[in-house]
């Protein structure tokens, strides 16, 4: 079974990518344009302004797989801010300060910096990093499966 799984392993992270950065995206839209339910920011508001053009543009990347690890960090980074800024100082723990959000993009979006797109990423097709990945999946031994 781990085989199977291990062979799906791209794909899953390929949706999961997608998934992330479409949920992401349509946040930073419902605050910018106040679709989808959303209330519309004042243009040029700090930091909620800044925030949602984030979430737009770095949502739209990491949802196409175009730049995606360059887009997470970013993405990353600004949910760290929202947290640490916004929300830690209404309490200590997520579920107290209205921060599960913030948290869990956070480190989606930081595991998406170190773990890559995944299948069915634009950059992949337009075959950008094509030579160093396909050199380093070769390298790489098969994943053996650890007997529980």
């Amino acid at each position: 079974m781990s085989t199977r799984l291990n062979g799906a392993q791209p794909y899953a992270l390929g949706l999961f990518r997608f998934v992330i950065g479409l949920i992401f995206a349509i946040h930073g839209a419902s605050s910018l344009f106040g679709l989808f339910g959303g209330r519309e920011l004042e243009v040029g508001a700090w930091p909620g302004s800044y925030a949602a053009l984030i979430q737009l543009v770095c949502g739209t990347l990491v949802a196409l797989g175009l730049g995606t690890r360059i887009a997470a960090f970013l993405a990353s980074g600004s949910m760290a801010y929202a947290y640490f800024v916004v929300h830690q100082p209404e309490a200590l723990t997520p579920v107290g300060n209205g921060g599960e959000a913030s948290a869990l993009f956070c480190w989606a979006f930081l595991l998406l910096v170190f773990t890559g797109p995944g299948a069915g990423a634009v950059d992949r097709l337009l075959g950008a990093g094509s030579e160093r990945g396909s050199a380093e999946e070769s390298r790489r031994e098969p994943a053996t499966a650890v007997p529980a």
